[in-house]
């Protein structure tokens, strides 16, 4: 007799295992069936008003200037690569002693993240920077999108 309730006991436990097993394979098929996700891209923060009328910049970078020995070449790279966007672009013109500047751009490019960030020249560089805005591959030699977007925002306040 011993057998018929072992049978009875897998049996209910077979039903089990087959409800969860099918709960299971319900939540997966809905979870890649649903909408995925679209990354947002970064949105441009706002330019500060006060550096509208700005002319003349210097470009930099966290671990110091393009002339320094020891500054890694991918921000020696970026320091030039943002100084050619800035020369086209033709709003700010460049200047290479910090002093001379109204505007400090200081930037730094990592494998994983370039940062550009505008200071005011005037308490540079105790001051904390007025706009900023990272992504991946945002200060190549051939494209500058951290630069374009700089100008966007520039450009709004501007108008």
């Amino acid at each position: 007799m011993k057998k018929p309730r072992v049978y009875i006991q897998l049996r209910h436990y077979g039903k089990n295992f087959l409800l969860i097993g099918l709960a299971v394979l319900l939540a997966a098929a809905l979870a890649l069936a649903g909408p995925k996700p679209q990354k947002a891209a970064p949105s441009t923060p706002p330019f500060p008003g006060t550096l509208v009328n700005a002319r003349y910049v210097y470009v930099t970078s966290y671990d110091g200037d393009q002339f320094n020995p020891d500054l890694l070449p991918e921000d020696r790279d970026a320091i030039s690569a943002v100084q050619d966007a800035i020369q086209k672009w033709g709003k700010l013109t460049l200047v290479y002693q910090p002093s001379q500047a109204d505007v400090v751009l200081m930037v730094m490019s990592r494998p994983s993240e370039d940062v550009l960030a505008v200071y005011d020249a005037h308490g540079w560089p105790g001051n904390n920077y007025l706009w900023r805005m990272m992504s991946r591959n945002g200060l190549q030699a051939s494209e500058t999108p951290l630069v374009t977007n700089l100008e966007k925002a520039f450009e709004a306040v501007a108008k």
